[in-house]
């Protein structure tokens, strides 16, 4: 689950990881008011950010300095309501729905800080680099020497001595090595205790008056472990996520929306993406990753044909089961159900193999369906890209 910045901001803080003041506004009448409050106690100068679960808001005209009232009104009345359009958001863009008033901050530098689970030593690493404000795949990209990485056991945390030769190497000041390396120490701590994937503080920034700051945060939890924070739970931001997708978890489906016109049923992650390799190897793209998993019920059958059938860029459905927990026969169950309930009318092509393959052929034989069979991965793909043809 991903974070809004606010509210990884406040998370990053409870585990003493410094941010500056800031309040998230969903209306120009609060902004107003962060700002003034701002400006009495002696900070004039403010940023104005969108908040969207997604990167280059700067970029995309989301986020903006405002040096007076007349300022962060304008801004704040461009931003708010806005479809921001970035390079991860898509065309489409994302409507802003809220906006972080944050007190200014007199930079001296910038840098690069991030928790991810490096799967190669399986632990978690912190990737630091003095080239903050960039993309880090940018910078791994043109100066792979100035990223440097320190891997970590969760039960003991990043040790004092390697935060600081990651604070010293990307060149912090000598004066700010202490306030850096407590900085470090205190992001691994909460990457770690609130299971996340990733941390990230793009720039991490050095003031004029002697601190250091997270000036942005991105943090992204493990879904696995969403039992585990009842506190982050209630964070989710279900405008910024695909209503299919929000539908799809909410029935125990991995669904991922895409841009083809294929819609893939597959049980298995595995599987799943061999399908959409094979649709796209002859000439079509696959419309949604999808998969049921290995113990689906004919509910969630219903359910997942349900969210195929939503995208109107669908074409044509390939249902590609290996049945080994999951029985066949439930698979062509749910999909007569589902078909029937929904006045199913697109080509279906299905390929069935495993437990109960052959229930499951006769009752799709049974049914008044019109269903294209298929006898392999190949040949179903090849069925399926026709038709969608």
């Amino acid at each position: 689950m991903k974070l809004h910045e606010f509210q990884a901001k406040q998370q990053l803080a409870r585990f003493g990881v410094k941010v500056p003041e800031g309040r998230a506004c969903s209306t120009l009448a609060e902004a107003l008011a962060a700002y003034e409050a701002f400006a009495a106690s002696g900070s004039p100068v403010c940023a104005i950010k969108a908040q969207i679960h997604a990167g280059g808001r700067g970029k995309g005209g989301g986020v903006k300095i405002a040096k007076s009232r007349a300022e962060a009104e304008a801004a704040a009345k461009a931003i708010l309501g806005m479809q921001l359009v970035t390079h991860q958001t898509g065309p489409k863009g994302q409507k802003v729905r809220r906006i972080l008033v944050e007190r200014g901050s007199a930079i001296e530098r910038e840098f690069y800080i991030g928790c991810v689970v490096d799967r190669d030593s399986a632990q978690p690493v912190m990737i630091a680099s003095s080239e903050g404000g960039m993309e880090i795949e940018e910078v791994a990209a043109k100066h792979p020497e100035k990223i440097l990485r320190a891997g970590f056991q969760p039960a003991t945390g990043l040790p004092q001595e390697k935060a600081l030769e990651l604070a010293r190497g990307i060149g912090i000041p000598s004066s700010l090595l202490a306030s850096a390396a407590q900085f470090l120490v205190a992001l691994a701590k909460a990457f770690v205790e609130l299971d996340c994937s990733l941390a990230e503080i793009n720039p991490l920034v050095t003031t004029k008056g002697g601190e250091v700051l997270a000036l942005d945060a991105k943090l992204t939890t493990d879904d696995n472990a969403s039992f585990r924070h009842a506190e982050l739970s209630a964070l989710r931001d279900l405008d910024e996520e695909d209503p299919l997708e929000v539908q799809a978890s909410n029935f125990g489906l991995n669904y991922i929306k895409l841009d083809g016109s294929i819609g893939c049923m597959v049980n298995g992650a595995g599987l799943a993406m061999a399908t959409m390799d094979v649709i796209k190897l002859y000439g079509s793209e696959p419309a949604n990753f999808l998969d049921v998993g290995g113990g689906a019920t004919k509910e969630q059958v219903m359910a997942a044909f349900k969210i195929l059938l939503a995208d109107r860029n669908t074409k044509a459905v390939l249902v590609n089961i290996f049945g080994g927990i999951m029985k066949c026969d439930t698979i062509a169950e749910g999909i007569v159900a589902a078909a029937k309930e929904l006045k199913f009318t697109l080509p279906l092509v299905v390929r069935l193999e495993g437990t109960n393959v052959e229930q499951g052929r006769a009752i799709l034989a049974a049914s008044t369906l019109k269903i294209t069979a298929a006898s392999s991965l190949d040949d179903a793909a090849q069925k399926a890209c026709a038709a969608a043809r």
